[in-house]
């Protein structure tokens, strides 16, 4: 077989999932023209936590200098992720700000001012013997790049590079199934950049270890499979597969069954079956850290909807407000009637487009009143079953509301809450129109609380009763202490052999003793013992010396 026959399209197996729905896509509004490099904004405003897990460590202070491309802030634990200077400018504040999050609250950011040099800082040498290098070498350049999941969950990726040493990875899977609707930043990716993500790719299973590599695209996206196919012709073992359109296809798990059968445990991920899974922009992230030196700094974002004039994608650098975004694809439309952070199924609105863009936002979607319409007050619900239905994780949507609803949130973890992927699929079928997925965010966030509050009182436990032990313990070595020396006081005078000082004193004691007899029998006093001439003293000692050997009883 050729290695041209290798990678043309085959009929491979492929398996489905539970549920899942047929939505229209939308997708060609904004494909009709190449990515456009949006302008470097005036202030840039950067979160220290875009990314699941803890806030970056601060390294910079506010009237400081910097240059595009600096570390500002390092990863503070092992899931974190770094963050860099998007451009050269100073430092002008780091204050709350309101950030991309459903709660609409504010969070601590930086904020810089550009000098309009966008002048480089100096990198790390970049690696293009990647393939002999150890993958803790390539897993630490990673890290120190930033480099997060950009298909919207935002884990670090060094982490996830790193699946553990008794987890045998033989599948990676580059996710470009892009299966939400309006959204079409990998698509552009993948039409323009195949070359830059297949060489992520294999970074990516050097690192990890696997022995194939499998593309999973969406049907819808023609342009996109034949490029990236092109693009996997240097190697063998990396397969394109295009799979059935339907969401949410692009979910791990759900890829993961559609491309190779296997069902990834309840709670679990898919390295425990030996699969890792990463989006196609991560894996080009990759290929720039490793093969440029160069950090995460900006990504591709879908600009769309029927609220604004020219629906495009922008490669925009992290932190550019989005209402700058917004004005490049032309502005609002006058029917314009929200701006949501993601696509119609999984994004949230915005409180306002003064909101930066982070390394997860892959898309501003703005939708007219139309498109997205009032749904009314929720209704109760009747029980139709409609959620269980299409939702693609088997749960029951129903006993999660319920539960999540009477805030009893041990029952709704035993319904498997944190199995759900909040694909909004059950929100989208229900005819009472609950906002489903509100309930299970809001759920997710209580039990997070609730077990870190466990867990920080569980760990002032340890800590009380190490202190309390360490206490019994000192108390014990101190009576110890004290009853031997109580022994020793009380130990009898004349014991030979218990302790050698007392011994010596006791010797002592008995010599001078010895002594004063010997004075005594001579006549003398202690008052005139000063007058002994020298020939009395020598008797003296004499008898004091017969005295001391003699047995007792003689003379």
């Amino acid at each position: 077989m050729t290695l041209a026959a290798l990678h043309t399209p085959t009929a491979r197996r492929l398996w489905e999932f539970h549920g899942g729905l047929h939505l229209p896509d939308h997708k060609r509004e904004s494909t009709g023209a190449p990515v456009r490099r949006a302008p470097v904004p005036a202030r840039l405003v950067l979160p220290l936590q875009q990314h699941i897990g803890m806030p970056s460590h601060l390294l910079v202070q506010p009237g400081q200098a910097v240059l595009k491309g600096q570390l500002i802030a390092r990863p503070n634990g092992q899931v974190s992720a770094a963050l860099h200077a998007p451009t050269s400018g100073t430092v002008v504040a780091i204050a709350e700000h309101v950030v991309p999050h459903p709660s609409g609250l504010a969070a601590p950011c930086v904020v810089i001012e550009s000098d309009g040099h966008d002048a480089w800082a100096e990198l790390p040498p970049p690696m293009p013997d990647w393939a002999t290098r150890d993958p803790a070498e390539l897993r630490e350049r990673v890290r120190w790049a930033g480099v997060v999941g950009m298909g919207g969950a935002a884990f670090p990726s060094s982490v996830k590079l790193a699946p553990g040493p008794d987890r045998e990875i033989h599948t990676l899977i580059v996710n470009g199934a892009e299966c939400e609707p309006y959204i079409t930043c990998d698509d552009l990716l993948m039409r323009e950049h195949a070359a830059r993500v297949i060489a992520g790719a294999l970074i990516i299973r050097h690192v990890v270890g696997a022995r194939r590599v499998l593309v999973g695209i969406e049907d819808n996206k023609p342009e996109a499979a034949a490029a990236m196919r092109r693009a996997a012709a240097v190697d063998c073992r990396i397969e394109v597969v295009v799979i059935p359109t339907k969401y949410p296809s692009g979910g791990e798990k759900q890829l993961v069954r559609v491309l190779t059968g296997v069902e990834v445990p309840s709670h679990g991920i898919p390295a425990q079956v030996g699969i890792v899974c990463h989006n196609v922009g991560t894996a080009a992230a990759v290929a720039d850290a490793v093969l440029d030196g160069r950090p995460l700094i900006s990504r591709i974002v879908t600009l769309t909807g029927g609220g604004v004039r020219e629906p495009c994608n922008l490669e925009a650098l992290i932190g550019t407000p989005a209402r700058e975004l917004v004005a490049q694809a032309g502005g609002y439309a006058p029917d314009a009637a929200k701006l949501i952070l993601g696509g119609p199924m999984m994004g949230f609105a915005l409180p306002d487009d003064g909101v930066p863009i982070t390394k997860a936002a892959n898309c501003l979607l703005v939708p007219t009143t139309a498109e997205s319409p009032d749904p009314g007050p929720p209704l109760a619900c009747i029980r139709c079953g409609r959620c269980a239905d299409v939702c693609p994780v088997e749960l029951l949507p129903q006993q999660l509301y319920w539960w999540a609803r009477a805030k009893d949130l041990d029952r709704a973890q035993d319904y498997d809450l944190f199995d759900c992927i909040e694909c909004g699929c059950c929100a989208h079928v229900c005819p009472s129109h609950i906002p489903l997925v509100q309930y299970y965010r809001y759920a997710k966030t209580e039990a997070w609380a609730k077990e870190q509050d466990k867990r920080r009182a569980e760990q002032a436990r340890r800590r009380h009763e190490a202190r309390v032990t360490r206490l019994e313990r000192q108390e014990s070595e101190r009576k110890a202490k004290l009853r031997k020396k109580k022994e020793e006081l009380d130990a009898p005078a004349g014991d030979p052999g218990t302790d050698p000082k007392k011994a010596a004193i006791q010797a002592a004691v008995e010599r001078a003793a010895a002594k004063k007899a010997a004075l005594a029998a001579q006549g003398v006093t202690p008052a005139n013992t000063a007058d002994l001439s020298p020939a009395q003293q020598r008797q003296v000692d004499a008898a004091e010396a017969r005295r001391t050997v003699a047995p007792e009883g003689t003379d």
